[in-house]
C-alpha cells in the first residue's frame, strides 16, 4: 500500500534564504507515516492505549537530492519497504509536485515497544497484519 499527502512548503519550514530547512523533512515525513497508518486502518493512539503498542523510530537513512523552497507544493510518498518478525521498514520520498523532482529519497526503521519502552522481541500479530506479514 502507498500513502501520498500533499503538503505547502511554509515559511516556518524554511530558513532566511527561503530553503527548506533539512529538519522540516523528518515533520513531514512523520506525518506520512502517521497518514500511512491511518490508511491502514491504524490509529497510533488506539494502539498506545488499548494495546500497549508504540512503533518508535530507531533508524533513518535519509539521501538529500534538492532542496525544496518556499511555498512549494510537495508530495510525500509512504510505502513499507520491508518488515521481519522485529522490524519494519518504510521507504519515504519527498518530491515537488509540480515537476517530480526529487528532494528526499529515505528509510526508516521501526520497532514495537510496550508503553514503557520495553522492545517485544517480535513484532506484535496486530503489526505484522498492518505491515502485510502473515504471523
Amino acid at each position: 500500500m502507498k500513502n501520498i499527502i500533499e503538503r505547502t512548503v511554509y515559511y516556518a519550514d524554511t530558513d532566511m534564504y527561503g530553503v527548506a530547512w533539512h529538519g522540516a523533512y523528518l515533520r513531514w515525513m512523520e506525518q506520512g507515516r502517521v497518514e500511512w497508518c491511518e490508511q491502514a486502518g491504524v490509529s497510533l493512539l488506539d494502539l498506545k492505549e488499548n494495546h500497549d503498542i508504540t512503533i518508535p523510530v530507531v533508524n533513518i537513512n535519509i539521501r538529500y537530492k534538492a532542496s525544496a523552497k518556499l511555498e512549494d507544493k510537495i508530495l510525500i510518498t509512504t510505502e513499507i519497504e520491508s518488515c521481519n518478525s522485529l522490524t519494519a521498514t518504510f521507504r519515504q520520498k519527498i518530491t515537488d509536485k509540480a515537476t517530480g523532482k526529487l528532494f528526499i529519497d529515505s528509510t526508516v526503521e521501526i520497532v514495537a515497544t510496550n508503553n514503557q519502552g520495553k522492545l517485544y522481541r517480535k513484532m506484535p500479530e496486530e503489526l505484522l497484519k498492518i505491515f502485510g506479514v502473515k504471523g
